[in-house]
């Protein structure tokens, strides 16, 4: 199914990659060169407005940067394909987040896991976020390079990849240890919660530890995407000591 998505950054990212973009729109004030090079490769027709107005009655009133596309839906992956495309010899890290809501969280985290080559994230069907338009915005492009796989079972999920050989890491307060701690040097699942709820219990009871981030100030808690961000860094510090 096709899907408008917006933004400079996200648009060029898609021209960039395999999937099909049909046709941009792009403010006259807009007009980037590399852009139009990149669309006229793909075949993509281009069309110049004069009016934000016609780019707003697209993807609405949000930060388009004067430049729309219409492109193929993002689709999912399924946990095999997710598997199978680890590199050889890589230690996998996938990264599931549980009922996670905030779209703009999404993509924050997507553009961290591009950025330290987390190989696949797991979110739920139902009361989760999926792959939109602001999530793609919002990622600036990583949504074209992460592999995510969307389940109806994130427990029978874990079950399942305990039996190939993963750990479950959660970020949990209760009977946790910091995060610092841990030798991540293993293939692993990092398991995130909800921003208002954390981890479902369920979910919870199949994590094989629980870590914290040590909080010194007066707020309790840190935003999702900057919690999970600080814990997948401490993944590839573990992983990629500083020599």
């Amino acid at each position: 199914m096709r899907q408008y998505i917006y933004g400079k950054n996200t648009v060029l990212e898609s021209l960039k990659g395999e999937k099909p973009v049909y046709e941009i729109y792009m403010m006259k004030n807009a007009k980037d060169e590399k852009l139009l090079s990149l669309a006229k490769a793909k075949n993509a027709k281009v069309n110049i407005v004069a009016h934000k107005g016609v780019l707003n009655q697209l993807v609405g009133n949000v930060v388009h940067q004067g430049v729309v596309a219409q492109t193929e839906g993002y689709g999912y992956s399924s946990i095999d394909e997710i598997i199978d495309a680890i590199p050889k010899g890589k230690q996998p890290l996938l990264l599931m987040l549980d009922g996670l809501e905030d779209p703009h969280n999404l993509g924050a985290i997507l553009r961290t896991c591009d950025a330290i080559e987390v190989d696949g994230v797991i979110i739920g069907k139902n009361r989760s976020v999926g792959l939109t338009s602001t999530v793609a915005k919002v990622s600036t492009g990583a949504i074209d390079y992460v592999k995510v796989a969307q389940v109806t079972n994130l427990s029978r999920t874990l079950d399942d990849l305990k039996k190939r050989g993963f750990w479950v890491v959660g970020c949990e307060l209760n009977e946790s240890q910091d995060y610092r701690a841990i030798d991540y040097n293993m293939p692993l699942v990092i398991v995130v919660g909800s921003e208002g709820f954390g981890i479902s219990k369920l979910v919870k009871s199949h994590c094989d530890m629980n870590v914290v981030l040590p909080m010194t100030g007066h707020v309790t808690s840190l935003n999702a995407s900057v919690a999970t961000a600080l814990i997948l860094y401490q993944v590839y510090n573990s992983r990629h000591p500083f020599k």
